[in-house]
């Protein structure tokens, strides 16, 4: 069992806690059970799988089966576990594996296109929203907070292993490729006279939105098919970008759920 924090291995997975790191390594940090039981369910190749005696006591089946998936299984202490932790009370297991690199979605169905978004809360939320919508995947502009940072993992809800993502370095050369194969470009605009139901989102769709701060940059926006609102009650200024995707994503999938029960 490993119980000293300057043991090699502890000190290559506590650098994982910078972005820095995560890319240098080419690693991220996959913490606690949930995330780890969705890894295995999607076949996920794992680095290193550490646990504490008791967590694999309690999920010996799970910590069997990831051991299968990993190049390297320890039994580690419950203070060299929470060093190598970011959760302030982590549930006894963290993981390591490959980063995603990909760097081309399929142009189809409905795609999410995210510029400089920075919160990964709000990352997170949308991936596991977008999952949930059945949406085809989810592009993120290069200067967005990393796609694997821990916090947009733990807000994914595991949806992360389940959703085909991506990282463009020119979102807008992506957004003019997804137009060149049929796609619609829907950005998002206070100042828009269009609402976002209005729009036919049974046509394959790139929606774009932009930054938490700044909003959609003026570039983006002059690119796109067509610009939406959300109506919003006098007062208030904007919504949240997780909830406003949300709410397209939704609108999209009642409409493709209309036209599919129209067709049986």
């Amino acid at each position: 069992m490993l119980t000293s924090l300057q043991n090699s291995l502890v000190k290559q997975i506590r650098k994982l806690h910078s972005t820095k790191e995560r890319h240098k390594q080419q690693l991220f940090l996959l913490e606690g059970t949930h995330l780890l039981e969705e890894a295995c369910t999607v076949n996920y190749p794992l680095e290193t799988v550490c646990c504490t005696p008791d967590w694999q006591a309690n999920h010996s089946l799970l910590w069997k089966e990831a051991c299968s998936r990993c190049d390297r299984a320890e039994i580690v202490s419950k203070e060299v576990l929470d060093a190598i932790a970011t959760t302030v009370h982590p549930d006894g297991v963290v993981a390591t594996a490959k980063r995603n690199n990909r760097h081309q979605l399929p142009f189809t169905g409905i795609v999410l296109a995210l510029e400089t978004v920075q919160d990964p809360g709000n990352l997170g939320t949308m991936i596991r929203t977008a999952a949930a919508a059945g949406a085809s995947g989810l592009w993120v502009s290069e200067d967005s907070v990393d796609l694997d940072s821990p916090k947009v993992l733990r807000a994914s809800a595991g949806q992360w292993f389940r959703l085909a993502t991506a990282v463009t370095k020119d979102l807008k050369a992506t957004v003019q490729q997804s137009q060149q194969a049929g796609m619609q470009v829907v950005a998002t605009l206070p100042s828009a006279t269009l609402t976002y139901w209005d729009v036919d989102w049974r046509k394959p769709s790139l929606i774009l939105l932009g930054n938490e701060g700044a909003g959609l940059s003026a570039d983006l926006a002059a690119i796109a098919d067509k610009q939406v609102r959300i109506p919003l009650s006098p007062g208030v200024e904007s919504l949240n970008v997780a909830i406003a995707a949300a709410l397209m994503l939704y609108e999209a999938r009642r409409q493709m759920s209309q036209e599919l029960g129209v067709k049986t």
